[in-house]
């Protein structure tokens, strides 16, 4: 291998694009063996990215993982081009078979962040379109995507009770125990609900969308009026939001993660 012209910015993005290729947190170092750096150096660079916030410390665990900033930075391009361009058509074909307003998002920081949006005719006007962010811990949206976070990211994201918030009457997970227990569901069910907690007499359903790495990359949702929906017709939306997000999954040359070993 040839030599870096500019060594520093040869090992940074090393590290980077090690701490993007772990589903979890790695201790500093691991990191410097795996990158054959020396861990002064090591310490050093990530001091440096977490001062930016493309890395995170978590101290608990005294290990690193990817900061808001890289995910910022990954969600600017999904957004600009194939996520948002490859799911369009699978979103407008699911509203169009289904009949209820669709939405794909992706993860930013504490929120989702929706990058399509298709309205179905004929129903309730919704605060979701492309650009707007929601916390994500009330949305089906996002607990599609956190519920398949490795523990240790989501502990960082959603770590205390001041984390939490609410948007309408209907309460929501109000703290980390809370939520934990309502992503179990979430993987059990492989579907992720919602009723009233972002706007009142709206529920929605969704799936998540894996990357190459099997990483939970964005969500496809749908959502519906609750009063006037039957439990058929829930289901056929749970059913059409699996099956549009294992569409964009292939399409995006994604996969599902491979179960833990025993």
């Amino acid at each position: 291998m040839d030599t870096p012209k500019v060594p520093a910015a040869d090992a940074t993005l090393r590290l980077l694009t090690f701490l993007a290729s772990r589903r979890s947190p790695v201790p500093a170092a691991r990191i410097a063996e795996q990158l054959d750096l020396p861990r002064s150096r090591t310490y050093d660079l990530l001091a440096t990215l977490v001062e930016h916030g493309y890395v995170m410390h978590l101290g608990q665990e005294r290990a690193y993982g990817l900061g808001p900033a890289a995910h910022e930075l990954s969600g600017a391009y999904l957004r600009q081009e194939p996520l948002a361009r490859i799911g369009r058509r699978v979103i407008e074909a699911m509203v169009d078979e289904v009949g209820e307003s669709g939405h794909l998002a992706v993860l930013h920081g504490r929120d989702v962040l929706y990058i399509v949006e298709e309205r179905a005719r004929n129903r309730p006007s919704l605060v979701t379109d492309v650009g707007v962010r929601l916390s994500a811990h009330l949305t089906a949206s996002g607990r599609a995507i956190l519920a398949e976070l490795p523990p240790a990211q989501l502990r960082a994201l959603f770590g205390t009770r001041e984390d939490f918030t609410s948007r309408t009457a209907v309460p929501g997970p109000e703290g980390p125990r809370d939520l934990r227990e309502l992503l179990t569901r979430v993987r059990a069910d492989g579907i992720a609900h919602e009723s009233g907690e972002v706007t009142e007499q709206l529920a929605s359903v969704a799936a998540v969308v894996h990357d190459h790495a099997g990483w939970p990359a964005a969500s496809v949702a749908l959502t519906f009026e609750e009063a006037r929906t039957s439990r058929e017709e829930r289901e056929r939306c749970a059913a059409a939001v699996r099956a549009a997000a294992e569409e964009i999954t292939r399409r995006l040359g994604g996969r599902r993660p491979s179960p833990p070993t025993p």
